[in-house]
């Protein structure tokens, strides 16, 4: 049998190693770093955001702490939090164009014994932090009918932004960078349905919207017209609009041959009326989804002159 002997060499490496990993474990018992920063922050006006650190020393020997944090490769002393004991404090202001901060803590002490203080560093992993320049307050109600037109309050909010109902698109109106509206789809109603923002930088949670079941009643059930006839068409709901209005999301299978406005109640109104034309000659419906029974038929038959 061989047996490989260890150098002396070999030996004073292992040693050395091993002192390094139990000056580390020593470390690590006598200061225990806690990072208090949030993985996110919401965008604010000064564009300065506070990173905190709590540090609970472990062992009555420990002399002369000065934490510190290092923000893009910078290094920047921490302040003490008169508000809570061990607890650090570092106000960064962001450069312009940034929206994520790369970061660690990192505390230098002595261990005082026999006389002797012994330098010791401990320190954090290297975190990120995102700023949120868009995110969701609320939805102004959690209910309605189809049609209903709904407020979502936030911030940062783009005209490229779009609202869905567990996935299905809603038609979503840009107000402001702090609010959108979006009219209630013609789903099923009696559920209770997930609303989420999308945007190219990602999706947001609004909350849950509950549909309401709701009805319509249409006049004239029928239209005939002949090419470039005027007739009015009549929509009552059995409740006033709410505020902002009830769009009636009306299409048909002969495009070209129906020549009408949106349909919209108006906030408060019970009725609206519309005038359609006649177009190119074909036979077809109006559809109205969402009310009643699911859905609301129109014929429509339109003839040369």
């Amino acid at each position: 049998m061989h047996t490989n002997r260890i150098s002396p060499a070999r030996k004073f490496l292992v040693w050395l190693a091993s002192l390094a990993c139990l000056a580390l474990l020593a470390g690590c018992e006598n200061v225990t770093l806690t990072n208090l920063t949030p993985a996110s922050m919401p965008e604010n006006p000064s564009q300065i955001y506070t990173f905190s650190l709590r540090i609970a020393k472990r062992s009555n020997t420990i002399t002369g702490m000065v934490p510190r944090i290092v923000v893009d490769g910078q290094t920047h002393n921490l302040k003490t939090n008169p508000l809570g004991e061990g607890i650090y404090d570092f106000e960064y202001q962001l450069p312009a164009g940034r929206d994520q901060i790369a970061y660690y803590f990192l505390v230098n002490y002595n261990v005082e014994g026999n006389n002797v203080l012994t330098p010791q560093e401990t320190y954090t992993n290297i975190e990120t932090v995102k700023i949120v320049r868009r995110y969701v307050l609320s939805l102004e109600v959690n209910r309605g009918p189809v049609g209903a037109r709904v407020s979502v309050l936030g911030r940062g909010f783009t005209p490229q932004d779009s609202i869905a109902f567990n996935g299905t698109p809603a038609r979503t109106v840009f107000e402001s960078p702090n609010a959108l509206s979006f009219f209630v789809p013609a789903l099923e109603a009696n559920r209770n349905y997930q609303v989420r923002v999308n945007s190219v930088a990602g999706d947001s949670p609004v909350g849950t919207f509950r549909i309401d079941p709701s009805s319509v009643a249409v006049s004239p059930s029928a239209l005939s017209l002949r090419t470039g006839e005027r007739q009015s068409l009549t929509f009552t709901l059995p409740n006033p609009a709410p505020p902002g209005g009830t769009l009636l999301d009306v299409t048909t299978d002969v495009p070209d041959s129906i020549i009408m406005p949106e349909v919209i109640v108006p906030q408060g109104q019970t009725f609206v009326s519309i005038t359609v034309e006649g177009g190119k000659p074909g036979n077809g419906s109006l559809f109205l989804k969402g009310f009643g029974s699911g859905e609301v038929n129109v014929a429509v038959s339109v003839t040369g002159r």
